[in-house]
């Protein structure tokens, strides 16, 4: 598991995002994104059922596929409803324990805001000694905001200096586009990441235009968030690995 890296790759990963209740649907498709390409797997834990959510299951998971494994624990999805920032971070600390190559650290761990992005003192400092004990475990660390809104170029530079400042290994924003002059500016936004950014960056969008999600790695951004088959967990606007696979080996 320790060779098992994010980082410093020539081209950028096909991740494969495995959300299930149980462990076995995540197994089973693993099992059928391999074949279809897969070189990384997402696996989000806040969709696990509680009975699931174990050191056991966690390193039985990980032990089950070579590939690196990109976790998540984002509050308010189905195990974590009702869970403090506190409890999903030291649940983020337990991944990385057993195994976990990516730990998502979301931008307002610890002060909940609009746009996933907190500046306050206390919390950035309490998002730092996290970072610093995920990396101690041996994990690399991602810092998401998901903005989920069309958002000016400035300030996406504003978020993505922001998780790199706090330690970040990766850099992830989400936001939005309505209509082709916001996402011809979200595509200029890609290439601002590239010459501002010292620390690889995942930048996608949401709404009526996603064409970010599939040529924006051809443009700088460092992997793809793809699915085997849309199933009631599978996020709809991720596109499908297969698709991917061969649309990254023909641009």
């Amino acid at each position: 598991m320790k060779n098992r890296t994010f980082l410093n790759y020539d081209k950028p990963l096909l991740t494969s995002m495995v959300q299930a209740s149980n462990s076995d649907r995540i197994k089973a498709l693993i099992d059928a994104s391999i074949p279809e390409g897969a070189e990384a797997i997402g696996m989000q834990f806040c969709q696990l059922k509680a009975e699931y959510r174990n050191e056991k299951t966690y390193r039985e998971l990980f032990a089950y596929t070579d590939l690196p494994i990109y976790v998540t624990n984002y509050r308010n999805h189905i195990s974590n409803i009702g869970k403090s920032d506190d409890v999903l971070a030291a649940e983020l600390v337990e991944l990385a324990e057993c195994g976990a190559t990516l730990c998502d650290v979301m931008g307002d761990y610890f002060d909940a805001c609009e746009g996933e992005l907190t500046m306050n003192k206390d919390a950035i400092k309490k998002q730092i000694r996290l970072i610093d004990e995920l990396h101690g475990r041996g994990a690399e660390v991602l810092m998401s905001s998901h903005v989920l809104k069309f958002t000016p170029a400035e300030r996406v530079l504003e978020i993505a200096r922001e998780h790199e400042r706090r330690g970040a290994d990766i850099c992830k924003i989400v936001t939005g586009a309505e209509n082709t002059e916001q996402q011809i500016e979200n595509l200029r936004i890609i290439n601002l990441l590239k010459e501002n950014l010292k620390i690889p960056f995942l930048f996608l969008a949401g709404g009526e235009c996603r064409i970010l999600r599939r040529i924006g790695c051809s443009l700088g951004c460092c992997m793809y968030l793809c699915v085997h088959e849309y199933d009631e967990f599978a996020t709809k606007s991720q596109p499908l690995l297969r698709d991917m696979k061969i649309l990254r080996e023909l641009l």
